[in-house]
Order: structure tokens, then C-alpha cells, then sequence
């Protein structure tokens, strides 16, 4: 009776969803410590979502279709030519696609498997978990254009100065052999798959298979974006009443090099997801946090967040992981002074 009540435990708790089980228990804790703040919480997080909806739709639509016209493709190209050309091409590649990490282990480690220059992997692997249609569009909608802007430059600018590195130091031993010897290929987001084949097709809808990506990709990122946004401005409406401002400011606030210095270090362990954090980072300004360290911290977390890590750990050796975390963190060191000049 016992082994099948744990059984039973733990089959429920495999299916929970983290993020519902993290919101209900927020609105639990508020509800029960602060009752009279439960109704002007979740209005808030209500009306911050509403008005991230045209966004959050508008980077949906266009990820699904994408996906169904199979645009994923594209990026093989960037691994074809000369070396520079290659790590130009994967850092904006890397940018601009709207695939996450652990989408291209597998072809990453086919790249690596057959010879391809690990500098414009690294410039690939930087650049990617940073930005992608979705990300842009809902850190505009929360944080303005002009730090989607900048985030994308930071991207890119990212995975250029990793793979310019890589290629510099490519004789040294800490990039010499760089896969494990038995790299995973398996797929966070589903089993091994052979991506990135065939050319896209830009009219999808006459393919009965391709309406039917179209139709579950934007359903799952519906799902996916909407419980992540709605934890993360239920967090956000926690932390403007109960985080005193002038905390933030005396540790995350002022122009000085330290704030910034913070914001990279406290955003590698506390990134949640990355389109959690545009809300979040947005009430951390609300409350006095600098616009560098708002950058760094973004640039950092992004890097260094469990998805994007796994994907390079799960196929390098572990000084060339040291590497990929080294360059997101001085990184977004100098992203988060570049963006405190201009902000």
C-alpha cells in the first residue's frame, strides 16, 4: 500500500508543471500572509500580461512559422566557408534563430563529430540563447525597443569575441580535442532528431505535415511563454511591494563598475528562464537598478541558464565549458558598461 501511494506521488509529481506549482504557491503565501494584497497582486499581473499579449502573440505566430516552413535550416549555413566568414555568420545566426540550445545538440555535435572549427560553434553556442523572435519581441513589449535592441547587439557582439578568441587560442590546450568522448545527442525538447535538412518552404500551408507543426508549435510556445510570464509578473508585483527599493539601489544601482560586476554574477545562478527574467529585470529597474547591471545581468543569466549550459556541457570537455562561461561572463561585463554609456 505504502510503495503504491509513492508510486502514485511521484507519477503526480512528474506531471505537475513547475511554473503553475511555483504561481499557485506565491498566491497561496500571499494569500494566506497578506490576504488584503491578494486581488491588487494578481490585477497586476493580470494587466502586465494583457499588455505583453500583442507581443507575446505577434512572437508566436512568427516562431510557428518559422518552424512550419522549416527556416532551421538556414543555419547549416553558417558553417560553410571560410573560417571568419563561419563565426560571423554563426554569432548572427546564432542571434536571430528561434531555436533554443538544446534544439541543436544534435546538430552541433554532428558539426563537431565531422571537423567543423569549434570557434564558429562557440560563436554560435554564445550568441543563441540570448535572443530569438520571441525574446525580442516580448522584451520590447516590457522593457522598450531600445534594450531588445542592445540585448540583440550584446548577442552578437558576444558570440563574435568567443569565437574570435577560440579561433586566436585554437593551438592552446584548452581548446585541442574538444569533444567528449561520447557526445549526448539527445534533446531536451524531444529525442534525437536529424534537423536541418531539405530548403524551406516559405508556403507552408499547402503541406498538410507543415499546418500541423504551424498549429502545435504555437500552441506549445503559447503554453510555455504564457505560464512563464504570468510566474514571472506575479513575482515581479511581490518584489515592488515586499523588496525594499533601497536595497536594490545601494547594491544594483549607481554608475560605477560594481553594480554591473553584481549583475553578472547574481544573474548566472538566479536566471530562471529568459523570458521570465524580462519581467523580472523589469521590476528590478522599477526599484533602482542600474541600466548596466540590468544589461549584464540579462547577458549573463542568459549564457549560463540550465538549458544553454547543459547543451555545451553534454558535448565538451569540461576546460572548454570553463571557456564558454568565462566569455559569458566577461561578456556581459562589457555589455553592461557598453549599455550604461548609452542608456
Amino acid at each position: 500500500m505504502t510503495e503504491m501511494l509513492l508510486s502514485r506521488t511521484r507519477l503526480l509529481a512528474a506531471r505537475l508543471d513547475g511554473a503553475w506549482v511555483a504561481f499557485a504557491g506565491i498566491a497561496l503565501a500571499i494569500a494566506l500572509f497578506d490576504t488584503a494584497y491578494l486581488p491588487e497582486a494578481l490585477g497586476l499581473t493580470a494587466e502586465a500580461f494583457i499588455a505583453t499579449l500583442p507581443f507575446l502573440l505577434f512572437a508566436i505566430l512568427a516562431v510557428a512559422y518559422l518552424k512550419a516552413t522549416g527556416a532551421e535550416t538556414l543555419l547549416g549555413r553558417a558553417f560553410e566557408g571560410r573560417e571568419t566568414r563561419m563565426i560571423v555568420m554563426a554569432a548572427l545566426l546564432g542571434g536571430l534563430s528561434p531555436f533554443c540550445s538544446c534544439q541543436v545538440i544534435p546538430f552541433i555535435a554532428a558539426l563537431l563529430a565531422v571537423g567543423a572549427p569549434l570557434s564558429a560553434v562557440m560563436a554560435f553556442w554564445l550568441s543563441s540563447p540570448l535572443m530569438d523572435p520571441a525574446m525580442f519581441s516580448i522584451t520590447t513589449g516590457t522593457l522598450g525597443l531600445d534594450f531588445a535592441i542592445g540585448k540583440t547587439v550584446a548577442a552578437v557582439a558576444l558570440g563574435l569575441l568567443g569565437g574570435a578568441v577560440v579561433m586566436a587560442l585554437k593551438g592552446s590546450p584548452v581548446f585541442a580535442e574538444p569533444l567528449r568522448e561520447r557526445p549526448r545527442t539527445g534533446s531536451c525538447c524531444g529525442g534525437p532528431k536529424k534537423p536541418f535538412q531539405g530548403k524551406p518552404l516559405w508556403r507552408f500551408w499547402g503541406e498538410a505535415a507543415r499546418r500541423e507543426t504551424f498549429r502545435d508549435t504555437a500552441q506549445e510556445n503559447l503554453l510555455f511563454l504564457g505560464k512563464w510570464l504570468l510566474l514571472a509578473y506575479l513575482l515581479e508585483a511581490v518584489m515592488l511591494r515586499y523588496l525594499p527599493a533601497e536595497w536594490i539601489a545601494s547594491f544594483l544601482g549607481g554608475d560605477w563598475v560594481q553594480p554591473i560586476l553584481l549583475g553578472a554574477l547574481v544573474g548566472a545562478p538566479a536566471y530562471l528562464n529568459g523570458y521570465a527574467a524580462v519581467p523580472l529585470v523589469d521590476g528590478l529597474l522599477a526599484q533602482g537598478m542600474a541600466p548596466g547591471a540590468a544589461m549584464s545581468f540579462v547577458v549573463a543569466g542568459g549564457v549560463s541558464c540550465i538549458p544553454a549550459a547543459v547543451a555545451v556541457w553534454a558535448l565538451v570537455k569540461p576546460r572548454v565549458f570553463a571557456a564558454y562561461l568565462g566569455f559569458a561572463l566577461s561578456g556581459a561585463v562589457l555589455a553592461g558598461l557598453a549599455w550604461s554609456l548609452v542608456a
